[in-house]
């Protein structure tokens, strides 16, 4: 049985976005070696491309690929003489291995080993830079060179990064597994955090001349369906997971033709990705019938003010407002302050607005974000204070860290007629 080529190389790319986390979390588990595992793993693909256009593809693609990884480990292992008892465990290895639980206490969950890769990927003893590039790394399958272009780093300074990583995670003894029930509420966050930087670096890039890097974003999205499917009892999961779906859904309108940012009151509703938010709302409402809110949550609830309005003028400010001053009880950070202003300007009036602007400018907590003064700028602007508007834009522009910021920040300026 033959399989024609071209069907072939897209059943093996859609097969490593679906399996390769998989296949690597199975390796690590048995083989207790990263640098093994994703060099067996890379095999096994490999193989697969070789193999699948005179053989056919698999029925369960997964399984031959982890057999295959399996079998390239055994032959690794074998020839590095390595301890019989060693090689015994990785031979022992299945197709479908008897499933053991993913907590490792009376709470039930799905059991994958991807479960517990992530949460030794994103161990609080292990940097947030090294947490998120490890991530990439093993779980979504990215080469090192794809994970310094997303962040702007060398390629050897990256390599050195993920092995500093892997190299902690042995000799500090970090555990590969799920933690137990009571350590749970404190290290879930952890993981969440690392999947919503990831989302956010491609969704609103931090530095450099792209502001959107599309598959930052992407990969993001996809551990977070993983994670959502791994922990079905955990609403912040969900809440996250609808958060970025629903942000997601705007990435096409959120630059025009010219790269040039479009503000969520110009953007063209019919361009938003009608699917995704069809996914993300029910996942919210779902997670929020737990009765265990959490920041995520609120942020998604504050997301679906927005997508759910057919037009600018239809979005319910009052209630983003009120939904900030929720978000602050999670995170009382002087960003979602600021956030909060902005919805009480749009729902109260601009001079509202600046009152609680004035306050956070006068703490000094925001001191070189450029939003801030952009901010200002915009509730000046209207209120037709063009000077003051004009000055508040000058000051942003030199603070902005993207040029797409930056030139969106100069049409402004230029439209206050002030210079």
């Amino acid at each position: 049985m033959t399989a024609d080529v071209t069907v072939v190389k897209a059943t093996v790319d859609a097969a490593f976005r679906e399996e390769w986390g998989r296949v690597v979390a199975t390796l690590i588990r048995v083989t207790g070696d990263w640098d093994l595992a994703e060099e067996c793993a890379q095999d096994a693909f490999a193989m697969a491309l070789q193999r699948w256009p005179a053989d056919g593809v698999p029925r369960r693609p997964g399984a031959w690929l982890t057999t295959a990884a399996r079998n390239r480990a055994i032959d690794v292992l074998r020839r590095r003489t390595v301890g019989a008892a060693k090689l015994r465990e990785v031979a022992a290895l299945s197709v479908d291995p008897e499933p053991s639980p993913a907590y490792e206490t009376d709470h039930s969950g799905v059991p994958d080993d991807r479960l517990r890769l992530i949460f030794t990927c994103c161990h609080p003893a292990l940097s947030l830079e090294a947490r998120v590039a490890l991530t990439l790394r093993t779980l979504a399958g990215l080469t090192t060179a794809e994970i310094a272009r997303a962040f702007l780093s060398s390629e050897p300074t990256m390599a050195k990064r993920l092995v500093r990583a892997k190299q902690k995670i042995q000799n500090a003894g970090i555990p590969y597994r799920v933690p137990p029930a009571h350590l749970l509420p404190e290290r879930v966050p952890g993981v969440l955090g690392v999947l919503y930087l990831l989302f956010n670096e491609g969704y609103s890039a931090t530095a450099g001349a792209d502001l959107i890097r599309q598959g930052l974003s992407a990969e993001a999205i996809r551990l977070g369906r993983v994670l959502d499917r791994l922990m079905p009892d955990e609403p912040e999961a969900a809440g996250l997971l609808a958060l970025m779906l629903m942000h997601d859904a705007r990435r096409a309108a959120r630059l025009d033709a010219d790269g040039e940012i479009v503000t969520l009151e110009d953007q063209d509703r019919s361009t938003w990705d009608a699917a995704e938010i069809s996914e993300g709302v029910p996942l919210l409402e779902a997670a929020l019938r737990r009765g265990r809110p959490g920041p995520y949550q609120v942020q998604a609830a504050i997301a679906a003010c927005h997508v759910t309005a057919a037009r600018a003028a239809d979005t319910d400010w009052a209630e983003i407002a009120l939904l900030y001053g929720q978000l602050a009880r999670f995170l009382p950070t002087p960003v979602v302050e600021l956030n909060r202003a902005v919805a009480v300007g749009m729902a109260d009036g601009p001079e509202a607005g600046l009152a609680l602007v004035a306050a956070l400018e006068e703490s000094g907590r925001l001191a070189g974000y450029h939003l801030l003064p952009a901010t200002k700028a915009d509730m000046y602007r209207r209120l037709g204070r063009a000077d003051e508007a004009a000055a508040c834009y000058r000051e942003a522009i030199g603070l902005a860290s993207t040029d797409a910021e930056r030139r969106y920040l100069s049409r402004r300026l230029a439209e206050t007629g002030s210079g």
